[in-house]
């Protein structure tokens, strides 16, 4: 019993290790797997050093307990240097919402000088092959005040639904990914409020479905750009899988100076994957853990416990990141991801 224990705490320490290894090398089957659970290992490691101690081992339970807190500590300590002063964007963000409460202007007329004044309500979701329903896509566009919305796994048939919902009266402005052969599970699309200075049907070159963006100025200098990404999920190449993760990094090197992009998608990844933490220190942020109130996970959205995260809404400097939160859409097997982003 004793040795079984030993064995287990060795394999999880093994386990954690994983997500330590240099950004691409996670591109193996089934690397991508074990470590989008790395997150839940404090559960077996918390096991074993209760055992361990009722079994009077206190070797085995006291190196338990430090692997337990070992993989928590590294996980709040990786939150902590991504804090993106929250208060001050909170406060700019209830700012701008009073000053639009008190507008004589209601409706889309102030949604657009919402965006206009540098804060964007923004939204991402998977739609699962299409399945996601129309209609309650539109009606979260209503209820939560999207000025930005970036969906993946488009088809054909449900862009007309969307249209025939009224998709195209609240955010008139869109630019979709090319419908290929070779999409994983669909192509991807992003729509606006307001009349974008500039659209592309591919922002970034992945092994993926293209990555679409629209191109909003902000002065007569700079501009913000929103792009909807999908990486494929592992199942469909390992290499592919990293290699459009860690490629889409190439929109915050690349983007003029002052410029701001946005990324908004399902990454089929998080922060225990070296390959998303490539993209991150590429130049990009993230908004939940800028805001840091708790983790936002997404995926798979029937099961309440345990949820992994695998969509983000990113952003290169320039934003705060507030009033993060996620909820069901019916058809979608992912939550769809929202976030306010206030321009500093």
């Amino acid at each position: 019993m004793i040795i079984a224990l030993w064995i287990a705490l060795i394999i999880c320490v093994v386990w954690i290790a994983l997500g330590e290894m240099p950004a691409g090398w996670d591109g193996r089957l089934p690397l991508p797997y074990l470590i989008a659970l790395i997150p839940l290992l404090w559960i077996p490691t918390l096991v074993i050093a209760i055992a361990g101690f009722a079994l009077h081992e206190p070797a085995l339970g006291g190196v338990a307990v430090v692997v337990c807190l070992a993989s928590l500590l590294r996980k709040i300590a990786y939150w902590m240097e991504n804090l993106n002063s929250p208060n001050t964007a909170q406060r700019v963000a209830e700012k701008l919402a009073k000053k639009r409460e008190t507008s004589r202007e209601t409706g889309d007329e102030a949604v657009a000088e919402s965006a206009k004044h540098g804060r964007f309500r923004v939204m991402t979701l998977n739609c699962r092959f299409g399945r996601a329903n129309a209609a309650a896509i539109v009606s979260a566009v209503k209820k939560h005040d999207i000025a930005v919305l970036a969906l993946q796994e488009l088809t054909d048939d449900l862009v007309a639904q969307l249209d025939a919902s009224g998709l195209s009266d609240l955010l008139p402005y869109r630019q979709l990914g090319e419908n290929k052969g070779t999409d994983n599970g669909g192509f991807n699309g992003v729509w606006i409020r307001i009349e974008p200075s500039d659209m592309s049907p591919v922002t970034a070159v992945i092994p993926a479905a293209d990555v679409p963006g629209v191109c909003f100025p902000i002065d007569s200098m700079r501009g913000i750009t929103f792009v909807s990404a999908h990486p494929k999920s592992p199942m469909r190449g390992c290499k592919e899988w990293s290699a459009g993760i860690i490629g889409l990094g190439e929109l915050a090197t690349t983007q003029k100076q002052g410029d701001i992009t946005v990324v908004l998608g399902d990454l089929n990844s998080g922060t225990d994957h070296p390959s998303f933490r490539k993209l991150l220190n590429s130049g990009f942020k993230d908004a939940a853990l800028c805001e840091a109130k708790g983790r936002h996970a997404t995926f798979p959205s029937w099961l309440p416990w345990p949820r992994i995260i695998l969509d983000h809404v990113l952003f290169t400097k320039g934003l705060y990141a507030s009033d993060v939160s996620s909820f069901c859409v019916e058809g979608s097997d992912h939550l769809a991801l929202v976030a306010t982003l206030t321009l500093k």
